[in-house]
């Protein structure tokens, strides 16, 4: 186990490049599974969850060559399916959510696929319904050992079919896509999540010779077609790790440019910021947050005091709450936070109480922050991290705090930030790894 020791107070400064998308990385590559040719991405961050996923394929039986720093070459050409049976790979999966992506790429190439109930943040229920349902539509069959918490699911033949999802769940989006590219027939899923992230794997998997359309909508239609070719793909920037920066930024910034963000994929996140009041500049596909000794909370136009709540793309992602959250403690006014997509993601309030903020956790979904306007700063302390978007929030009220913070279980943030203790030493701050 390690720890953050961080001294709080430090302006920061500079500039700062944010690693590739950590959900995209997952979903890519896993569709290098679709073909036996060898497909190359570029710009995979280096995070304990995508270095694991890539671990798991190398066990599965694919060959991975890393090219450089974040680009690697994949090739499925002699897969294991014996170890997909193992012991050893249930067990693996169980600690990584990322693993459930790989069903519909076996399904599709192999005709079979294994795993169990998948790992990741605890942040309250994730449901595989969609994914289970989606793929069961085109063909598949499903075998559950209860025992276990083992998944079984075979398919002599995947054949095309419309759907309409239940809910627009990114990671059952991207199952269904990948095993429509080879089924037989045309499927339609309509609902589905458009994401960024989504919308790269359906244009990477065409250069591959999928035929997607509706790419960016909520209706895509897939023709199958017989095989998939290799490719070379680039994943974007972190939208979430830009999100993050913008935050840190507003808090303790004396200006910070955030290079290279892909603006155009941000979506609603640069104006969800500027509610609070943070000024954001763009200059190019760079941004340019200034130094804010105030930034303060709009209202609606009726008066009435701020609410930000999550949504499906393109509304506001839930995986910045917790930062949006953090910021809002420092703001002039009052915001009502709405997590309505997890029902844990909130319990890391707490903690920023403890450090004396002004927040009344109403239930499980809901967060009144009261801004302190600067006025009086957070205290550190001792914390823990619990997942990893409320592991990036604590680390940046810390930042911002009077006296020294420990955060433990790191490993946390570590699973989505790339080497975030150094990359933050270089704009200024006083953070620390420590081994317990």
């Amino acid at each position: 186990m390690a720890s953050f020791v961080i001294e709080g107070g430090r302006r920061l400064t500079g500039e700062i490049v944010p690693q590739g998308a950590k959900n995209e990385a997952l979903q890519v590559i896993c569709a290098t599974l679709l073909t036996s040719e060898p497909v190359r991405i570029k710009n995979i961050p280096d995070i304990s969850d995508i270095n694991n996923q890539i671990r798991l394929l190398q066990d599965i039986g694919v060959k991975v060559v890393k090219n450089g720093k974040g680009d690697y070459t994949f090739t499925a050409e002699e897969v294991n399916l014996d170890y997909i049976r193992s012991a050893e790979y249930i067990e693996r999966c169980a600690k990584l959510r990322g693993c459930v992506m790989l069903i519909g790429p076996m399904l599709a190439r192999f005709g079979s696929a294994r795993m169990a109930k998948p790992g990741g943040d605890k942040i309250g229920r994730r449901r595989l319904d969609t994914h289970f349902l989606g793929i069961q539509r085109l063909g598949a069959a499903f075998q559950y050992d209860a025992t276990h918490g083992v998944f079984d699911i075979h398919a002599d033949k995947l054949v095309g079919a419309d759907m309409l999802l239940d809910e627009a769940s990114v990671t059952g989006t991207a199952n269904i896509i990948m095993a429509a590219v080879l089924a037989e027939g045309t499927t339609t899923i309509y609902n589905e999540a458009c994401e960024p992230y989504i919308q790269q794997l359906c244009l990477m998997l065409n250069a591959m010779g999928a035929k997607i359309t509706g790419i960016a909508s909520n209706l895509l239609t897939i023709e199958g077609v017989e095989s998939l070719h290799g490719t070379t793909h680039t994943i974007l920037p972190d939208m979430i790790e830009v999100g993050s920066f913008i935050g840190m930024a507003a808090m303790v910034g004396d200006g910070i440019r955030i290079k290279n963000v892909a603006y155009d994929k941000l979506g609603i996140i640069p104006y969800t910021f500027g509610r609070l009041g943070v000024q954001i500049f763009r200059d190019g596909d760079d941004i340019y947050i200034p130094r804010h000794e105030h930034y303060e909370i709009e209202s609606f136009l009726d008066g009435s005091f701020m609410t930000l709540s999550d949504a499906p793309w393109p509304g506001l992602t839930p995986d910045l709450l917790s930062v949006l959250l953090v910021v809002a403690t420092q703001a002039k006014g009052t915001v009502l936070i709405h997590q309505k997509m997890f029902e844990s993601r909130l319990f890391f309030v707490d903690k920023l109480i403890d450090m004396g903020a002004q927040i009344i956790l109403c239930d499980p979904h809901r967060a009144v922050v009261v801004g302190h306007n600067h006025q009086i700063r957070l205290r550190g302390g001792r914390m823990s991290s619990p997942d990893i978007r409320a592991g990036i929030a604590l680390l940046i009220a810390a930042l911002s705090a009077e006296g020294v913070s420990r955060i433990s279980n790191i490993e946390q943030i570590d699973r989505g930030y790339e080497d975030i203790e150094a990359r933050l030493s270089a704009l200024g701050a006083s953070i620390k790894r420590v081994e317990e």
